[in-house]
């Protein structure tokens, strides 16, 4: 009976791709199922044969953590090259949108304060 291997919901396609291709070159039988039009299904990768699990589990686990460290060092060198923009820079960049999300926490704010401001001012 197959069972759930990997799911790919918001996995990149990237790392999708070399999970497919670490599978196939360990040999493993497995195929892929997509979420649909609406979503409403498991956008995954399957192991056909339930015995191999472990082995498959561990696998992943030895590529997640090798991929993961790849990952943060990738990270790591962008921000230390500026190429990641901080809060500051951020702010700078996009001036308006800083200033629309403020008035949109203001205006939520308000319509859950009125209740209260009413009670203590009748």
């Amino acid at each position: 009976m197959a069972t759930l291997l990997f799911r790919l919901n918001n996995v990149p396609e990237d790392e999708a791709e070399d999970v497919r291709q670490l599978l196939d070159d360990k040999g493993f039988a497995f195929y892929e199922t997509q979420a649909g039009f609406f979503g409403l299904g498991v956008a995954a990768i399957w192991l056909v044969n339930d015995e191999q699990l472990p082995i498959a589990k561990a696998t992943l686990d030895e590529y997640q953590a090798k991929r993961a460290i790849e990952q943060r060092q990738q990270y790591e060198n962008l921000r230390a090259n500026g190429e990641i923009p901080g809060f500051f820079q951020s702010i700078f960049q996009h001036p308006f949108r800083f200033i629309g999300v403020l008035l949109l926490i203001a205006f939520v704010l308000s319509l859950m304060l009125i209740p209260f401001w009413k009670t203590l001012h009748p």
